[in-house]
Order: structure tokens, then C-alpha cells, then sequence
């Protein structure tokens, strides 16, 4: 596998949007959609970078971008292909990306996870009525991204109550690079 920089041409761009819309159907669910996704990673203060076999076929994506000044990045998004998860592609692809930010000078990386599918204790809670106790009392119930960011060394940074619904929250981590 070799993790490079996302490239503007047709058939990468092509890939990185089918890969999208499979994996994130409720949130790029049209082809345009997606392409105006992938086309804003490709500027050129941005983090965007592929992992690929040695075939050329796509196995990941993750991108970036900065705040702050560059001091914190934003990982968003990252995808594996359905048929290549659980093999250490996105483990590999998030360590790529730290080092990406730490090249470039960073200090943190951040994330928002939603938990529109109840597969965590802050969903179907009402948060606000004891924030730092639902947080710290935070895990995963079901099968959730934020698990596989924790054993990353994310930890969750903030929340945001009902982002998506009535107890459906955004659930922010962070961690530093």
C-alpha cells in the first residue's frame, strides 16, 4: 500500500467521489455532491492523500484542512473502502495525516463523529443536562467511529447536543500531534 497525495485528475476524483457516496450515503448521496467535496481538498493549503495498492486501486482517502492559524487541522473526511476496512488502512491513513500536520507545523488534529445512530451513551440522552458527566461516563455501544479514533489517542474535546436531531449529537476529539 502507498499513501501520496490526492492528484486532480479524472479517474482519482472519479474513485474518491464513488467512495464517498458508498460510504456516506445519507451525507453524499449525489455524484456532484461529492465531487464538490473532493475538489475543495485539493487546494493547495489543504491536506489530501490516497491510499492505494499496488494495482492503483483506491483503498482510502483521508483529507484536512487548518485553523488557528495553522496550529489545529481538521481531519475530514476519512473513507475505506468497504471491502478493505478492519485491515489498518485507516489507522494507516491517520498516521500519515499526523505527520502531514506535524511537517506543516500543527499542534492538533480535531473531529466531529456524529452519532446519528444511537451507537454511543451520548445519543438518546439529554446531554445538556450534565455535559461533563456524559462525557466523562462517554462509550461506544454499538458500532461507531469514535472507538476506532480513541484507540488512535483521540479523545473527545466537546459536543454538540442535537446536531442532528433530538438526541443525535456531533461528538467532537481531539488529539495532539
Amino acid at each position: 500500500m502507498e499513501i501520496r497525495n490526492v492528484t486532480n485528475d479524472r479517474e482519482t476524483i472519479d474513485r474518491l467521489c464513488n467512495l464517498l457516496m458508498i460510504s456516506f450515503d445519507h451525507a453524499w448521496n449525489e455524484y456532484e455532491e461529492a465531487l464538490a467535496e473532493v475538489k475543495e481538498t485539493l487546494q493547495p493549503e489543504r491536506i489530501s492523500r490516497v491510499a492505494m495498492d499496488d494495482t492503483a486501486k483506491t483503498l482510502g482517502w483521508i483529507a484536512g484542512r487548518s485553523n488557528y492559524g495553522g496550529n489545529v487541522w481538521e481531519l475530514h473526511p476519512l473513507v475505506v473502502a468497504p471491502d478493505h476496512r478492519n485491515l489498518g488502512i485507516g489507522r494507516a491513513l491517520v498516521r500519515d495525516f499526523e505527520q502531514q500536520v506535524r511537517a506543516r507545523g500543527g499542534l492538533t488534529i480535531t473531529l466531529g463523529t456524529d452519532d446519528e445512530s444511537g451507537d454511543t451513551t451520548l445519543s438518546g440522552v439529554d446531554v445538556y443536562s450534565d455535559l461533563a458527566g456524559h462525557i466523562e461516563h462517554f462509550h461506544v455501544t454499538g458500532n461507531h467511529p469514535a472507538a476506532f479514533y480513541e484507540k488512535l489517542g483521540f479523545v473527545i474535546t466537546g459536543v454538540v447536543p442535537d446536531a442532528n436531531g433530538t438526541g443525535k449529537p456531533d461528538i467532537y476529539m481531539s488529539k495532539r500531534v
